[in-house]
């Protein structure tokens, strides 16, 4: 349920932003409050910490001409006098707009997302402890086992002169890391599950214990690949990856009014194969970024980026609709209440297509099967592209070969490598693990996916 000090300070917002808009003619008060539990079981230690990540206030102002805003710990006891007398100095003045204020239709609603079936703390442990005993003891060439579990709950009130709105969510993480030597090398293997379900996620780890741990001592023979063009299938977390950098950050909308996005030019233009639908949104799916409303109080959106290979939207925050006279999508996200609002991904996936994962692995002459995301970049502003796989696995005439090249980076135009998609699969999977900054920093969660893909790409 939402937060008691949030839901305490919901009056105090309400005051504050009638006595500011005679003033001001746009005002609104976000609240957050954000609370982690960590429960961690290794072969070295176990740890259960719980902590407050965040709990503070930003308040937002439109004097005419500049968006400045205001971040505190607590609005009770703050006049509205301090605020326009600090809102005053020239730094305060962060965003020029000249759109005007914004628009707001009239909005009261609660939203809550509560964790399906909870456990208690030594429940939790006695699986996490059950699986690393399973790992370490399945294999002499196991050194090490990490199992972790995360449950972050997130309550957050956005107020304005047309808007009170309140939510509260949770999402849990469970992983494994498995260290593996032999000689002289080392090898590790990570999975997680994610789910908004504490039992059912422990329950998806427990069940790829085994699996994970035969991939760590695969990859102990794993060699490097020999660079080239080869034919490749992407599994869910790659063509995630790929959907994240290629049209992900590339259609966020604030880098449009900056003019750093190629992607601007394009809207309504064909960008990838017939075959690639793409949507992003935090109503789009339930995974890690699924909330209710983003950080400037926009409902959240489900966002169809493209349709058919056609180019049909970006994503957006409200000040950046604002100025290009769009409507925003729910996209307005802070890294923190003492960060600003950017454009920023939610959950962002490839939908399925028609073929069999089966028939796809049969029509590789030559190529690779490329697993698990580790990283990757691109540049908005040229449309190059880099992801890199975990590992894959060498297809020959239709057939895995037992060959494994790790890890394995993906490079290229965007466009050569989205056009050169010729098959997708009827299942997909989105996968809500990790984090993506804007740049090299503001940090939020995100979620990616997608269907198992059939492309063409420069691998090395």
């Amino acid at each position: 349920m939402l937060n008691a000090f949030l839901k305490d300070r919901m009056a105090d917002a309400k005051q504050l932003v009638e006595a500011l808009s005679e003033n001001y003619a746009y005002v609104s008060v976000l609240g957050s409050y954000n609370k982690t539990k960590e429960i961690h079981s290794g072969t070295k230690n176990t740890s259960i910490d719980e902590k407050e990540d965040e709990c503070g206030f930003v308040i937002r102002m439109f004097d005419g001409k500049h968006y400045c805003e205001y971040a505190v710990n607590d609005i009770r006891g703050i006049t509205s006098r301090e605020i326009i007398e600090a809102a005053a100095m020239p730094e305060m003045h962060q965003d020029y707009v000249d759109a005007g204020a914004l628009e707001e239709e009239e909005l009261v609603k609660s939203f809550a997302r509560e964790d399906a079936h909870p456990l208690k703390d030594e429940e939790i442990l006695e699986k996490l402890e059950n699986i690393r005993y399973f790992c370490e003891n399945q294999d002499e060439r196991v050194i090490n086992v990490t199992v972790g579990y995360t449950k972050r709950e997130v309550s957050k009130i956005f107020v304005s002169k047309k808007k009170c709105l309140d939510q509260y969510y949770t999402w849990i993480n469970a992983r494994l890391l498995v260290t593996v030597r032999e000689n002289d090398v080392i090898q590790r293997a990570y999975k997680t599950m994610n789910e908004a379900d504490s039992l059912l996620a422990l329950d998806e780890l427990d069940e790829i214990k085994a699996s994970t741990t035969d991939l760590a001592v695969r990859l102990l023979k794993a060699t490097a690949i020999e660079p080239g063009e080869y034919d490749i299938i992407t599994d869910p977390t790659i063509s995630g990856l790929i959907a994240h950098e290629a049209f992900g950050h590339g259609v966020e909308m604030d880098m449009f009014v900056k003019h750093r996005a190629k992607a601007a030019d394009y809207i309504g233009k064909k960008v990838a194969s017939d075959l690639i639908n793409m949507h992003d949104g935090a109503a789009a799916t339930l995974s890690a970024a699924s909330y209710f409303f983003d950080d400037d109080g926009i409902l959240a959106h489900d966002t169809e980026i493209i349709r058919n290979g056609i180019l049909q939207t970006g994503i957006s925050d409200a000040l950046s609709a604002l100025q290009l006279k769009t409507e925003p999508t729910g996209n307005g996200r802070r890294e923190s209440y003492k960060r600003k609002s950017y454009t920023r991904m939610t959950n962002t996936f490839f939908l399925p297509g028609e073929s069999k994962v089966e028939d796809m692995f049969q029509s590789v002459k030559h190529g690779y099967y490329l697993c698990d995301t580790d990283n990757g970049m691109e540049d908005p502003k040229n449309w190059q592209i880099q992801c890199t796989a975990a590992y894959g696995l060498e297809i020959r005439d239709g057939k895995f070969t037992g060959k494994i090249v790790a890890p394995v980076v993906i490079s290229g135009f965007v466009l050569d490598l989205l056009n050169s998609v010729s098959m997708v699969s009827d299942e997909y999977k989105v996968i809500g693990s990790g984090m993506c900054g804007k740049g090299h920093k503001e940090w939020v969660y995100v979620s990616d996916g997608g269907p198992y893909m059939k492309a063409r790409a420069k691998l090395g």
